[in-house]
């Protein structure tokens, strides 16, 4: 199912207290995109473009990569994450806050990278975007971003019904090549594991990814719910929630 961006927008503004204490796989995949990066780019890029900064996890290091850039756009959905990120940039960098919908929101031209971490699988229209993106972006540009794919929380899924419609490596990998020169792509499964199926909700809450959870968690559903969980996944090492990240590096011709 779509997200609903006005849900999407609150959930992770609520988070913004919580998020960065709670988003270590958000860490790890942006850590993973950043160093692939680096050995895909040889040439500092000028003009940047980062989609979904959120608390500023990815752009902190991006610019402790490439102190050299110029121009940094930084988009959000939520307006809040605006100062977050700020008070975490060195005074020295020209940056832009791009609030808003970066489906619909206008964008800056002449970039020279265009990077995102976990962000793109919720868009209604990734091709259209990607399309906008390549029409921005210089020759010789390079796009770089993670999104999460099918095997992402397959156990609520299975468990809830809900779920967001993830891109196949191969369907992801097709649609980024209409359009761009796939440098390097990687597919992998992290699992976490939770004492309870409280904990693992507490932990989507404060990083603003239970933004499909329809209805309220009252003390019954809260128990079906647990009850499900442990009988179908509980474990030795307790309840797993499973990630699903994808890696993208890709230039345009």
């Amino acid at each position: 199912m779509p997200a609903n961006t006005n849900i999407l927008r609150n959930r992770f503004a609520r988070a913004a207290a919580t998020y960065d204490l709670q988003a270590v796989i958000q860490r790890q995949v942006a850590d993973h995109l950043l160093s692939l990066l680096a050995g895909h780019r040889t040439k500092p890029p000028a003009r940047v473009l980062e989609v979904g900064c959120c608390t500023g996890v990815l752009t902190v290091k991006l610019l402790q990569l490439y102190p050299e850039i110029a121009s940094l756009y930084i988009n959000d959905l939520v307006p809040e994450f605006n100062s977050i990120v700020l008070a975490k940039l060195p005074d020295s960098c020209r940056s832009v806050f791009l609030e808003g919908d970066i489906e619909s929101i206008p964008l800056p031209a002449d970039l020279d990278l265009v990077v995102s971490s976990s962000t793109f699988h919720w868009l209604d229209d990734l091709p259209g975007l990607l399309g906008r993106l390549h029409d921005r972006m210089r020759p010789q540009a390079t796009l770089a971003f993670t999104l999460y794919s099918t095997g992402n929380f397959h156990e609520l899924r299975e468990i809830c019904g809900i779920g967001l419609d993830y891109h196949s490596p191969a369907a992801l990998k097709k649609l980024v090549s209409e359009k761009f020169s796939l440098s390097a792509f990687e597919d992998e499964q992290v699992i976490f594991h939770f004492d309870t199926p409280l904990q693992l909700l507490q932990h989507l809450r404060q990083t603003g990814v239970n933004a499909l959870a329809a209805g309220a968690w009252n003390r019954s559903r809260l128990r079906e719910f647990s009850e499900a969980y442990i009988s179908r996944y509980g474990g030795p090492k307790g309840i797993p929630l499973t990630y699903h990240p994808l890696y993208c590096i890709a230039r345009k011709e």
